[in-house]
């Protein structure tokens, strides 16, 4: 049997004061690539559904053609809450960009994905900004999923140098910290991942790949 994975993206186009966001497209190209070399079977779903929007910042410099193809599967995201069967899925991955911040954290239908799915062994993972997430899901006992867990995500020292903390609704580290996670950074834009059991987070752009593999390496 095939691997089930569901990528969960950000349908936010803009930050405070209307600057625009949205996905980081490496943290979602990088793992799509490794998931399909694997065999894996992927759905990407978002909080809206329909075209998850490109943070054209992703998209400077010497971006992979591979990485580029990939952006056609943002372009029709079904609907997280048109997700009926939880079950069907063998592992959660959230990708970033600063547009998770505005849409990911609160989404009820998120937290109750990611609970079931971790409260059933299944792996759950999130890299850069996708921790965002991982801040309101409470596990079945009350307790938030994150704490007494080693988990990483965007720093706020990164988040400060690039200027766009000003534009954030919170800063990413200082939440999980302020929910009881044991917060491990490493320095700016290194490749940096944290495996709790079956919960699995990177750092930043950087940690992407080393994410996924570590998605494989549970999933096998």
């Amino acid at each position: 049997m095939s691997k089930h994975v569901l990528m969960v993206v950000t349908t936010a186009k803009e930050m405070k004061e209307g600057h625009s966001t949205g996905l980081w497209l490496s943290e979602f190209g990088e793992a799509y690539v490794e998931f399909m070399k694997a065999g894996y079977e992927v759905t990407v779903a978002s909080p809206l559904g329909g075209k998850s929007q490109v943070d054209d910042r992703s998209l400077q410099g010497d971006v992979p053609q591979e990485i580029l193809e990939t952006a056609k599967h943002l372009e029709n995201t079904i609907k997280l809450d048109d997700i009926k069967d939880v079950s069907q899925f063998d592992a959660v991955f959230l990708p970033g960009g600063h547009g998770t911040m505005f849409d990911l954290p609160d989404n009820e239908k998120l937290q109750a994905i990611i609970r079931d799915l971790y409260e059933a062994n299944k792996v759950v993972a999130a890299v850069c900004h996708g921790p965002a997430g991982l801040v309101g899901v409470k596990l079945s006992d009350g307790t938030p999923l994150v704490a007494g867990k080693v988990v990483t995500a965007f720093t706020d020292e990164e988040e400060r140098e690039t200027t766009l903390d000003q534009y954030m609704p919170f800063l990413l580290e200082t939440r999980l910290r302020e929910l009881g996670a044991e917060f491990s950074g490493a320095a700016n834009w290194t490749n940096h991942i944290q495996v709790a059991g079956n919960l699995i987070t990177g750092q930043n752009p950087q940690s992407t790949e080393s994410v996924a593999k570590e998605v494989v390496k549970q999933l096998s």
